[in-house]
């Protein structure tokens, strides 16, 4: 007879994302996981296969988790441009008690140029922020807020990789006076 699990998967993927968050793949160990997770290696592997597919599977539960917390923002906006301004502030306060950064971003960085699964889940993030990005930048020069002066397209990767920027010096010790500059000027750059 199999024993029944005595764990909520939701509630182990969760502590595993923030640990992946947190330190990247590589210095993440079995023993790591194991114990932030609160369960035995052997139902580590049962339920998730390897340290691989759990790291896909907490990319994946990371991906959601900003989808949500970028479409709330924007719902609160009553403009393309206060939208576009809650996104960065989104990613330059963070949220309380959770890393620095960005999971998908951290592991771009470490692994997309090695790991084709890691590289095809960042690139299909990437592309939903600069989807959202393109809608927001072609409803403010519909309203007028934005410049015409270059395509809603170019401006979302523009604006994308200002926030992959900020994503990455939000793990370091810049200030967050900095990272608001930054946003700033690239708002400003979409008036132009």
């Amino acid at each position: 007879m199999a024993r029944s699990k005595e764990f909520e998967e939701n509630v182990v993927l969760e502590r595993a994302m923030r640990l992946f968050w947190e330190q990247g793949y590589e210095k993440t160990s079995l023993n790591d996981l194991v114990e932030k997770m609160g369960i035995h290696r052997r139902s580590l592997y049962d339920t998730f296969t390897d340290k691989h597919t759990l790291f896909l599977k907490a990319m994946d539960r990371f991906g959601e988790r900003m989808a949500a917390r970028w479409e709330a923002s924007i719902k609160q906006a009553s403009t393309a441009e206060e939208a576009i301004r809650l996104v960065f502030n989104l990613v330059i306060e963070g949220e309380e008690d959770t890393p620095a950064g960005c999971m998908l971003v951290n592991s771009a960085v470490e692994l997309a140029n090695r790991d084709q699964s890691v590289d095809e889940k960042t690139s299909y993030g990437f592309a939903k922020s600069e989807q959202l990005l393109t809608d927001l930048v072609e409803q403010g020069q519909r309203e007028g807020q934005f410049s015409k002066r270059f395509e809603a397209k170019e401006l979302a990767e523009y604006l994308h990789n200002a926030l992959s920027g900020v994503r990455v010096m939000a793990r370091t010790s810049a200030s967050k006076e900095k990272l608001h500059r930054i946003a700033d000027l690239s708002l400003d750059i979409l008036k132009r």
